[in-house]
């Protein structure tokens, strides 16, 4: 029997889902199945061009396509010849899915505003085996003119506080040494919960009763939407790691609010100016969109202001790609090669602040998460070499002697 094969498009909360589904899909002989991305045109393109290439290498495969593209825009994958079942993001989840697909319609994609809890699949130890991830919510209340993940993706949903912790102590038993924390919306945990706890009691909580974890990892947030909480164990915690990346998307006002974003660009100067002050070595990873549509010269150069206003350093530069069925998609474009060229010049100041981090680094002792033998991640999830073989999944604690490119030298 031939174990399913799986493709997986965009972030890293879909890479979490092929995970869950594989153990769904046991059994399962001769089936293909493709996770995409909704986030940009290009995403969906990228992931027809896969369809095509894997059923041209699996011609007697069943074909199953999934994920936000196939929720958006299930008629895009129905329409395709090579494509035997499109289902929705909810219905992926589901095991009975899976054990009927030959017999059901070719699309399966439900309202998944109607959806009112997290998947309940939870996997232990997916990731390396140094670092493990897990999804605490789901979904997005927000409707940044931009994005078309919300109608993917749902409404926000959180995994209860206990859940999480009980899953988080099955990793650490197991060995793993790091847990990130992952979601759509991540800032947004707990809003639909009893008493509406935040993500910073859910961090305390973690770190209080599981003394054992090493290190504690958030992923992308929304700084505006930062609490009391999360900015005392920023203060407070060793185990929270030093590294933040931030949804800021703009670093001009209009565009801000034309993007129907929550904060200016003060507001996040002034987050990034008060978790560094208490915890001096934190570093900031940042997404941010060149050429939304009305974008001038002007505006854009106050997002490129933003990369060293902030002290932004792992920059994620996003050249605007208009999805349809967003408000963005109706108001006036910016000329593709102007997008270009802003694109380039965002990820040559990210470049510019990488370099400036790993000199600083040179010299200083880290302790470090071994991913491969000779790779291993700093507490700023910085890569770093070595030229001795190291115990994978342990956290080797080691000068820096330099940097080569994107990598420190330890």
């Amino acid at each position: 029997m031939k174990p399913p094969i799986f493709s997986t498009h965009g972030c890293r909360l879909n890479a979490y889902e092929t995970e869950a589904m594989r153990d769904l899909t046991q059994g399962q002989d001769n089936l293909v199945v493709v996770n995409t991305c909704a986030v940009t045109a290009e995403a969906v393109r990228k992931a027809r061009q896969d369809i095509r290439k894997l059923r041209r290498e699996n011609p007697n495969a069943r074909l199953v396509v999934t994920g936000c593209a196939a929720q958006t825009e299930p008629e895009t994958f129905s329409n395709m010849a090579e494509v035997d079942n499109v289902i929705g993001n909810t219905e992926k989840m589901n095991r009975t899915t899976w054990g009927f697909l030959p017999d059901t319609e070719k699309v399966q994609v439900d309202d998944i505003m109607s959806v009112e809890e997290t998947a309940g699949h939870l996997i232990d130890g997916f990731g390396t085996r140094a670092r493990a991830y897990v999804q605490v919510q789901n979904g997005c209340d927000h409707r940044c003119t931009f994005c078309i993940i919300p109608y993917g993706r749902g409404n926000s949903r959180s995994v209860p506080a206990g859940v999480v912790v009980d899953q988080i102590k099955r990793l650490v038993d197991k060995g793993y040494n790091e847990v990130v924390l992952t979601g759509v919306d991540l800032t947004s945990w707990g809003a639909d919960l009893p008493a509406t706890p935040q993500l910073g009691d859910l961090v305390l909580r973690i770190l209080k009763l599981i003394p054992d974890l090493p290190r504690l990892r958030i992923s992308s947030i929304d700084s505006i939407e930062v609490d009391e909480a999360l900015m005392q164990a920023i203060a407070t915690e060793p185990r929270l790691m030093p590294h933040l990346h931030l949804s800021l998307q703009a670093g001009d006002d209009m565009i801000l609010k034309r993007m129907k974003r929550r904060h200016l660009r003060d507001d996040a100067i002034r987050f990034c100016e008060d978790a560094r002050k208490l915890r001096p070595d934190m570093t900031y990873g940042a997404d941010i969109i060149a050429g939304f549509p009305t974008e001038t010269d002007a505006m854009f150069e106050n997002s490129l202001k933003l990369v060293e206003e902030c002290g932004l350093t792992w920059l994620h530069v996003f050249p605007y790609s208009a999805r349809q069925g967003t408000p963005a998609a109706k108001m006036p474009a910016v000329n593709g090669k102007d997008i270009k060229t802003r694109a380039a010049r965002l990820r040559a100041a990210g470049e510019a602040q990488v370099q400036r981090h790993l000199a600083s680094r040179v010299g200083h002792t880290h302790n470090i998460l071994m991913e491969t033998p000779r790779m291993g991640r700093t507490e700023q999830f910085t890569e770093t070499l070595f030229d001795t073989d190291q115990p994978v999944g342990q956290i080797v604690s080691a000068r820096i002697l330099g940097a080569d490119g994107t990598q420190l030298r330890a």
